[in-house]
């Protein structure tokens, strides 16, 4: 592509990230003698219909837990009554029961995770942020799940309300397992298996309710209504429904949230002030300040205006990076500024390579022109082994497949999120912009003879 055609693309984005990356309202005053501007310039919202769907978009940054403030708690499982082989299962049904509590609660974001430590010890980990009322929160996530079985009451209307389903008696507790399965065309189904006593009563409930629906409801929220088609004596029973394979593993994860309960105990719970939140990201801002400040004046110490070129195609890489960051978006936690202030110095070590690179084919008597593009082809195998290595070591660190042996911590997989993102963001600016700059604007011919008439 043409330099110029380039140019017009790279400066088209450079505006739209800094509109995205702006804060939400910019308070300008001045004072000129009888000229005065007292006004706000406020970042614009975007309204639009995606798919019959109303989204608004305001690019605001999201805060982690540590910079909003909130609740860190830790939960411990207890698989005393589990089997060995049905504990894996356990524990995330009740990460999926958590989870749609607190979706429940209104917590925005929460991040919930499971941890296996050694053979016995296995916890869920919640982080909560912004929450008001903790108490309230932990006596929700806290209780064991409640599973049971409802049968439309006979008085119900036609146009049936789930407060016209009354219990049977039957409940997780004589629910052995849920499983996902496949009928004879593939098609996922979900199986249930009761024990004798739940046997005995499904038999009762399936022949009182043929062409009838009998609801399941967890904790008092209804997450399945199949009909009975049949008098089911053997206790065991098929939920079909043309599911997709998502939506069956849902479902079986949801029914043996009951049918495997698992009592919940708070083991540790640490409430974090929105204060502190504030005062690191006043200490971080100003470090990234004087840290892109330090670099970008070794830049134009040490290489002049390829330097100076290579500062603004920083400021392009810190627009992008943060666009980035509201778009996908990003939690942004204290770990995951470090990771952007880090690779904000890692952003200009392309520079440096292709520059001393550059110098190296000048020495040889090559044109100018030809050891610039000399520079930048030689100079890509270093940049790509480095910069493959760091985001080898942001994938190991992010853990992306929630591999046991990895880490797990949400403050170290933001560090390692941003610091990849900053690494791919800035083999964009270090080569197509900066070469792109230097195509047009650095004529070290024109430089001379202009210096040499001042």
């Amino acid at each position: 592509m043409k330099p110029n055609r380039l140019f017009t693309i790279i400066v088209a984005l450079t505006f739209i990230a800094a509109v995205i990356s702006m804060p939400a309202s910019i308070p300008i005053k001045a004072s000129l003698g009888s000229f005065q501007i007292d006004t706000v310039i406020r970042r614009p919202k975007f309204d639009f219909t995606l798919f019959g769907k109303q989204i608004t978009t305001n690019f605001d940054l999201k805060k982690g837990l540590d910079l909003q403030g909130g609740t860190h708690v830790v939960l411990q499982a207890d698989m005393t009554n589990i089997a060995p082989e049905n504990r894996s299962l356990a524990l995330d049904s009740a990460k999926n029961v958590i989870t749609r509590r607190i979706d429940l609660f209104g917590v925005s974001e929460p991040v919930i995770q499971t941890s296996v430590v050694g053979d016995n010890d296995y916890r869920i980990l919640v982080e909560l942020a912004g929450v008001t009322d903790i108490n309230q929160a932990l006596e929700l996530i806290g209780k064991t799940a409640q599973l049971d079985f409802r049968e439309l009451n006979p008085e119900a209307t036609q146009a049936a309300f789930l407060s016209d389903f009354i219990p049977t008696g039957l409940s997780g507790q004589h629910l052995t397992k849920a499983a996902v399965e496949f009928d004879q065309q593939g098609i996922p189904q979900v199986t249930l298996a009761f024990n004798q006593e739940g046997a005995q009563l499904f038999s009762e409930i399936t022949k009182r309710n043929i062409g009838k629906p009998v609801a399941i409801f967890l904790d008092d929220y209804p997450i399945t209504t199949p009909t009975v088609n049949s008098h089911i004596t053997d206790g065991s029973a098929v939920i079909s429904g043309g599911f997709t394979l998502e939506e069956a593993n849902n479902l079986s994860i949801q029914l043996n949230a009951g049918a495997l309960p698992v009592p919940i105990e708070i083991i540790e719970q640490r409430n974090i002030g929105a204060s502190l939140g504030a005062e690191s990201i006043n200490k971080s801002i100003t470090a990234g300040v004087v840290g892109l400040g330090m670099v970008m004046l070794f830049m134009v110490l040490l290489y002049g205006f390829k330097g100076f070129l290579a500062d603004v195609a920083l400021i392009v890489y810190g627009l992008f990076t943060l666009a980035l960051y509201k778009l996908i978006p990003v939690t942004i936690t204290l770990p995951g500024l470090a990771g952007f202030i880090l690779s904000v110095g890692m952003a200009v070590d392309s520079n440096i390579l292709i520059f001393e690179r550059m110098k190296e084919e000048l020495r040889m008597g090559r044109p100018f022109k030809t050891a610039m593009e000399l520079g930048f082809g030689r100079a890509w195998d270093s940049i790509k082994d480095a910069n493959v290595a760091t985001l080898i070591t942001s994938f190991i660190l992010f853990n992306p497949l929630n591999w046991p042996f990895l880490n797990s911590s949400g403050m170290v997989r933001g560090f390692a999120l941003t610091l990849g993102l900053g690494v791919l963001t800035s083999l964009f600016t270090g080569i197509v912009v900066t070469r792109t700059l230097m195509r047009l604007f650095y004529h070290p011919k024109k430089l001379m003879d202009l210096n040499t008439k001042k």
